[in-house]
């Protein structure tokens, strides 16, 4: 890479913000130069771990010199407004997942930064870790012959307090959804990465163990892939004990396995598995497996893009197939019928 360092400045300091800090400072080419959170406690802890300019006004932290690059880590409904002032202010955007809460406001996103002439990454650093990699490869290259079944699940568990103590977790409008938007949208996005595009889903959702919420707390569905294979998907925050994130793929000519990071080949009789990471991802800590390995992938890969003019590779156009797959979930419960994508 060039000599040039990319200036990010980092919108909403909850606890994710300290790992996309610690990412980007993490690389030659980048820094965090300015933070911002209307939350005093929020900024004070930032402030402790990062020492950079700290605002409570957004319009603020975008006037600040140098800055390049904008990383919203604010609640889910709130992406489109923050994008679009960093946008119009002629900064590039990352956005923690999802894009938004809706197909809808993502496009709005996405045609703004375009409009704008910015560079537009969303956050899915699922996709960069080790076992993903060897899985995706794997099946490239048809090691199990042709993908027919599938199943991926994300049991995790939340307790009360979760949603309670937050004024956003598991509401509707900024939240956008509960089990499935929040915590298995990773998981969908590695499956569609895999898998190809999803042609129909059937589903069922429902409030089971989290009493006030708005939102889903367990969710099955029925995916058609364009290919034509079949895939079972479950989301929850209620299963105890919490289970590691599993996503399985029968082929004609053997089976694959992504169990949170680590990846297991069964192919013609033999077994492989790799020698990858094997820690929990959030089954029952959401900050449970939060390193910052696979942001800083994503990151290297994004701070490359705005140096040398490419598309990111998670761009705002790829980040909407697992956005949408979510949002005919919740129509199919709600409408009772299959939803064609």
């Amino acid at each position: 890479m060039s000599g040039k360092i990319i200036h990010f400045g980092i919108v909403g300091l909850g606890n994710i913000a300290l790992t996309h800090a610690r990412a980007i400072s993490g690389h030659v080419n980048a820094t965090v130069s300015a933070a911002c959170s209307r939350n005093e406690e929020n900024r004070k802890h930032f402030g402790r771990k990062f020492n950079v300019p700290l605002y409570s006004d957004y319009s603020d932290m975008l006037l600040h010199d140098k800055l390049d690059a904008v990383t919203i880590c604010t609640p889910s409904g709130s992406h489109l407004d923050y994008a679009k002032k960093a946008a119009e202010a002629g900064k590039h955007v990352v956005i923690e997942k999802p894009i938004d809460i809706t197909v809808e406001r993502g496009r709005e996103i996405i045609e703004c930064c375009k409009q704008n002439g910015v560079k537009l990454a969303v956050i899915y650093q699922n996709r960069f870790s080790d076992g993903a990699i060897q899985m995706k490869s794997a099946l490239n290259a048809g090691e199990i012959g042709s993908p027919v079944m599938a199943r991926a699940s994300v049991k995790w568990y939340r307790d009360q307090d979760y949603y309670t103590e937050s004024t956003w977790r598991g509401t509707l409008k900024l939240d956008g959804g509960g089990a499935v938007i929040n915590q298995a949208i990773h998981t969908l996005d590695l499956l569609i990465w895999m898998m190809g595009d999803v042609k129909t889903v059937s589903a069922f959702k429902a409030t089971l163990t989290h009493p006030g919420i708005e939102a889903e707390d367990n969710a099955v569905a029925i995916l058609k892939f364009t290919s034509g294979a079949l895939c079972v998907f479950e989301a929850s925050t209620s299963i105890q004990p919490p289970q590691p994130r599993r996503i399985e793929i029968n082929g004609t000519a053997g089976t694959m396995v992504l169990e949170d990071d680590r990846f297991i080949e069964v192919s013609n009789g033999n077994e492989q598995e790799s020698k990858t990471e094997v820690g929990g991802v959030g089954a029952a800590d959401p900050m449970a497996g939060m390193g910052t390995d696979h942001h800083s992938r994503q990151y290297e890969q994004i701070i490359d893009a705005i140096l040398n003019d490419k598309s990111p590779v998670v761009s705002g156009e790829e980040s909407l197939k697992s956005l949408a797959v979510v949002e005919a979930i919740y129509r199919s419960d709600v409408e009772g019928r299959t939803v064609v994508m």
